[in-house]
């Protein structure tokens, strides 16, 4: 196989295997097999970015963890609203784990406002918690997601949830 193809899909390329026959005549090796071959994969982060954006769901990237004067530590979120209509409120409870696996804190992350396919970013701050002591931190559960009219979204907020992490930190579901 011979790699020939490639897409763009939400800034992610897609590189697809095509068979030497396609471009070759017919008159080739007639002991060939078809054994399929590794495709390019597509890095996990990466990969639930497009899941999300092609899902029509929402992202939440954990983007950064930096220590602050007062020994906390400030989180620093990116979020991105791929439903297919503008929040009035969106807020995520999330379950901060230190290195031993035990629950150390219940924070509420509120992005506030989100417009459709708009992407904004946050930072959190978590007084008297050293960034080094998180181990992961796990979204718990949708403390608020309405729309302009009152409508009532929180299946949509976590159903269609999906999450990534650029820090050392696990962030996920």
């Amino acid at each position: 196989m011979r790699l020939s193809a490639i897409a763009l899909l939400s800034g992610v390329a897609l590189i697809f295997a095509v068979p030497a026959s396609w471009s070759q005549p017919a008159e080739q090796d007639t002991e060939q097999t078809n054994q399929p071959e590794a495709a390019a994969s597509v890095p996990e982060s990466d990969a639930a970015d497009s899941a999300a954006l092609a899902n029509g769901s929402i992202l939440l990237e954990l983007n950064g963890a930096a220590a602050t004067e007062d020994n906390g530590c400030r989180l620093t979120v990116v979020t991105t609203n791929r439903l297919d209509q503008d929040l009035d409120r969106a807020a995520w409870q999330v379950a901060i784990f230190d290195g031993d696996g035990l629950v150390k804190s219940l924070p509420i992350l509120d992005f506030g406002a989100m417009v459709t396919g708009k992407t904004k970013v946050a930072m959190f701050e978590l007084p008297d918690q050293q960034c080094t002591d998180i181990g992961r931190i796990v979204v718990n559960d949708v403390a608020a997601c309405t729309t302009g009219d009152g409508e009532d979204l929180r299946a949509a907020c976590l159903g269609g949830l999906a999450t990534q992490s650029r820090t050392d930190i696990d962030f996920g579901l």
